[in-house]
């Protein structure tokens, strides 16, 4: 997913979608089991994390320049 320019609407609905695929994927592991499928989950959970991460620091960082009149 390439870095642009993103309102806060857009990353709003981005971290809304990222935590819905958290939710899920974090169901799916515990229905499966298994040492591949917990290692397919395991990294599936971590890249979803990561990107969550990044579009709240997108989102706090948009605030905070909206806040400071910038």
């Amino acid at each position: 997913m390439p870095d642009t320019a993103l309102d806060l609407a857009e990353i709003e609905d981005r971290i809304g979608v990222v935590r819905t695929n958290l939710r899920e994927l974090v169901e799916q592991a515990a229905a499966y089991s298994g040492a591949a499928n917990d290692d397919l989950m395991s990294r599936r959970i971590a890249e979803q994390e990561a990107e969550l991460e990044k579009l709240t620091k997108q989102r706090d960082q948009l605030l905070s320049r909206q806040s400071s009149g910038r």
